[in-house]
């Protein structure tokens, strides 16, 4: 089993990342919330794990808190809450706001997010409450948000199509339609990389 990874971020492809271990890389999926948080390519980085092992595939999830890898796996319990689904809410909000939202059970939150429809938010806000621990802190092996986002490597800024397309694809990824996709697009401004411009895309779809 597979609980943490610490190594050289190879690669940012939203919502997966490439960490290099001892020669070895690994992909791994993450929750918006952690990708904002990941250092430049090239520099160290280091990961709490979720591993998930079926049938046709072994996929790892990697988190940047563990208030971020305990509140993944108390929605992949729920019915109807998948590991995709989970990514989209941990992308959509982060553990602090689920913890307000499920507080306050308020649903109309969670609807707003690809997947997640009034009856699976009904369940979601009777099946958290009391279960989202907020321990905040980020691991040591995280640094400053990568502004040039993306693959970008140490160095290189990406050039403003290559951006918008890791953004039009992470977006899709996490469940959101390419109309949609495409509209919150528009509304960024030139020049805007792929974390901050995920993150106010994001934003304006939650609105």
């Amino acid at each position: 089993m597979i609980g943490q990874l610490n190594g050289i971020l190879l690669e940012k492809n939203p919502p997966q990342v490439l960490v290099d271990c001892a020669g070895v890389g690994y992909e791994v999926d993450v929750p918006m919330s952690t990708f904002y948080q990941l250092p430049a390519c090239g520099e160290r980085v280091k990961l709490l794990i979720h591993f998930v092992v079926r049938e046709d595939a072994q996929i790892l999830y990697g988190f940047a808190t563990l208030s971020e890898k305990n509140a993944f796996k108390q929605l992949v319990r729920i019915s109807g809450v998948g590991p995709r689904t989970a990514l989209g809410v941990l992308s959509g909000m982060s553990v602090q706001e689920l913890a307000q939202a499920v507080s306050l059970q308020e649903g109309g939150r969670l609807t707003k997010i690809p997947g997640i429809g009034k009856k699976t938010a009904e369940r979601l806000l009777l099946e958290l409450k009391g279960k989202l621990s907020l321990d905040l802190g980020g691991l040591g092996g995280l640094g400053g948000l990568d502004e040039a986002g993306g693959g970008a490597a140490v160095g290189h800024v990406q050039s403003e199509s290559s951006a918008q397309n890791d953004i039009l694809s992470a977006l899709m990824t996490l469940g959101y339609s390419e109309r949609d996709a495409l509209l919150a697009l528009k509304s960024l401004p030139p020049g805007t990389g792929v974390a901050e411009g995920i993150k106010a895309a994001l934003r304006a779809m939650s609105k």
